[in-house]
């Protein structure tokens, strides 16, 4: 890691083509300076419609607003089936069908307030519930379909849940065997029958298609999002209605979402960016949504990307770097003519990556930043402005970051009662400035846990970051994750960055092993693209090539790999990558989901 304030190479920017610049023009967020100045939330808030006799509902926004006006019969949702099929819905058929549901609800004696927990892979039933769910004045618990029994049973425990949708596969394999440890689950609605719940297909036939929404303020509980980092007990983040401003002013300002695009989230609706951003955000905006049934294929994706015409295009590094592992030849047929616009979320971005995307996909990809916890993207790399590649980029209009400094028992140092910020180049901890309408309310039942996140006014994310002099802002890694080697501190991003630039190199995963000497030695695991052999040449090439990049903190040991363990949602395990190297018990890695 260069020392704060040094000139880096990864401050080069790209997107500065003639094509880029004809863009430009078109972008929402055309002048970032005077948008910043101008912008406040309070005027933000006409772009909301509200419900009619007064009060705020996030299903009224995303679907009935448009089921009520010109929009009703345009395109909301194509998902596209694994067998190649495709179902469309219109605005007006989820309004009907969200309002179906929740009169299933009301008729099952759910009440207003009460926690519903969805599982669910993504299939249209999982946004006519999670819309029918709000549309009832109740709160929305996502999960990822994917969780064994145990990490389900323990949020649908935290929440208290009340009800549970799921399918009839899932109910039987993750939630029969410990329905007896959760007394407070009344009813399961199972999406195509059988025995264990409620025949959803037979209820929703009979349930009457209109709905007198429940009366929502923007104040009052919407979604309970669950995070727990890499270890602990999941920590559920209460969010509100009122948040919805936030994800639409984000999608436009980020995302650069506008009328007509034709948007691809490929993150699951069961974490906090598939529900933002692939599900409520875009409907809120009047575009057409796709949700691929299917899991990654690079054929498979390059093809919806053509035939669906995919103007907005919202993924993980994780499944850009797979795609850059298969190879800079896209497939034949391949047509990204209507690619407008490349962003990516869920762990920092390696600056290969962003470049790769403009030499092969036409497009820098736009890295941004935000947090289960924030409930919207805090900060970005904008359409109109060049990227800079390995920066998470700049905070939104309505949004005010700093880094602070932090005192040695690792809490942001407070002097006089007034916080202490970092300078230029410091590396610190990102924090925001507290207010803002997406703003996490609460950790479900944690109120101590959730107090110690806020110090003078400010929310500590416990990254940690530093600010370039144009007000840029580079990610160095998660607070417990940084390696403190010889008295450097060492972010293990930017080390994997630095070794992913070497030709040979497709992923890498960096951790700091013990040494009596310099406290901890910088270790780097490396997963070698398709066709490169391991060798102690390539080793000693590697390692030389590591210090060439970043001087006295390169990796002094690497290890090749056959394959790295991941999050759910695409981050390195690195605390996996330790407990392997220290021979530590590996434990339950189930629940070692991280959030994007």
């Amino acid at each position: 890691m260069t020392e704060p304030g040094t000139p880096r190479n990864d401050t080069i920017t790209v997107g500065s083509t003639g094509t880029q610049s004809s863009r430009r023009g078109r972008a929402n967020l055309r002048d970032y300076v005077s948008t910043c100045r101008e912008f406040s939330w309070d005027a933000a808030r006409s772009q909301l419609a509200g419900l009619p006799g007064g009060g705020l509902n996030i299903a009224y926004e995303a679907v009935d607003r448009h089921a009520a006006g010109p929009g009703a019969h345009s395109i909301a949702l194509r998902w596209l089936r694994a067998d190649g099929g495709v179902v469309e819905s219109s605005y007006a058929d989820l309004a009907e069908a969200s309002s179906r549901f929740a009169n299933v609800l009301r008729a099952q004696g759910i009440k207003r307030g009460e926690r519903i927990g969805v599982l669910l892979g993504r299939c249209p039933e999982l946004y006519i519930a999670v819309l029918g769910i709000l549309k009832a004045g109740c709160v929305v618990a996502p999960m990822f379909s994917a969780f064994g029994p145990e990490p389900v049973r323990q949020r649908l425990d935290i929440a208290g849940a009340a009800a549970l949708i799921t399918s009839e596969p899932l109910y039987r394999r993750k939630v029969a065997p410990i329905r007896d440890a959760l007394p407070a689950l009344r009813t399961v609605l199972l999406t195509d029958g059988g025995s264990g719940g409620v025949d959803l297909p037979a209820a929703m036939a009979a349930a009457d298609p209109d709905y007198e929404l429940t009366p929502t303020t923007a104040d009052d509980p919407a979604l309970l999002h669950f995070t727990s980092g890499t270890t602990g007990r999941p920590k559920g983040a209460l969010h509100v209605h009122g948040a919805v401003l936030a994800h639409i002013v984000t999608a436009r300002f980020a995302l650069d979402l506008q009328d007509g695009d034709i948007f691809w989230c490929t993150a699951d609706p069961g974490w906090v960016t598939g529900m933002s951003y692939g599900v409520i955000a875009p409907l809120c905006l009047g575009v057409t949504l796709i949700s691929d049934e299917s899991e990654f294929d690079a054929r498979r994706w390059y093809r919806i990307l053509t035939a669906h015409r995919v103007s907005v295009w919202y993924t993980a590094p994780t499944a850009l770097r797979m795609l850059m592992r298969s190879g800079d030849t896209l497939p034949e047929g391949t047509d990204l003519g209507c690619l407008r616009f490349i962003a990516s979320v869920g762990e920092p971005l390696n600056p290969e990556v962003v470049v790769w995307g403009e030499r092969v996909l036409g497009h820098p990809v736009h890295d941004n930043w935000w947090q289960t916890e924030t409930g919207a993207i805090m900060i970005a790399n904008f359409a109109a402005t060049q990227v800079r590649p390995g920066s998470m980029g700049r905070p939104l209009p309505g949004i005010e970051a700093a880094v602070v400094r932090r005192g040695a028992n690792g809490r942001a140092l407070v002097r006089d009662g007034t916080i202490d910020f970092a300078g230029v180049g410091e590396i610190g901890e990102l924090a925001l400035r507290a207010g803002w309408p997406s703003m996490f309310r609460a950790y479900w039942d944690q109120p101590e846990r959730y107090q110690r996140c806020f110090v003078d006014g400010w929310y500590l994310s416990g990254d940690l970051a530093r600010r370039d002099g144009d007000g840029y802002y580079w990610f160095v890694g998660r607070a417990d994750d940084v390696i403190k080697s010889a008295g450097h501190l060492v972010g293990p991003f930017e080390v994997e960055s630095a070794l992913m630039r070497h030709p040979a190199v497709a992923e890498a995963g960096v951790i700091g092993t013990p040494d009596p000497v310099a406290g901890e030695v910088v270790k780097a695991f490396v997963l070698l693209r398709s066709g490169v052999r391991p060798s102690e040449e390539l080793r000693s090439e590697l390692t030389a090539f590591g210090r060439r990049a970043l001087g006295a903190v390169a990796p002094k040991q690497v290890e090749f790999v056959s394959s790295l363990p991941h999050t759910r949602s695409g981050k390195v395990m690195r605390r996996l990558l330790k407990a392997r190297e220290l021979g530590l018990p590996e434990g339950d890695v189930s629940t070692l989901e991280g959030a994007p």
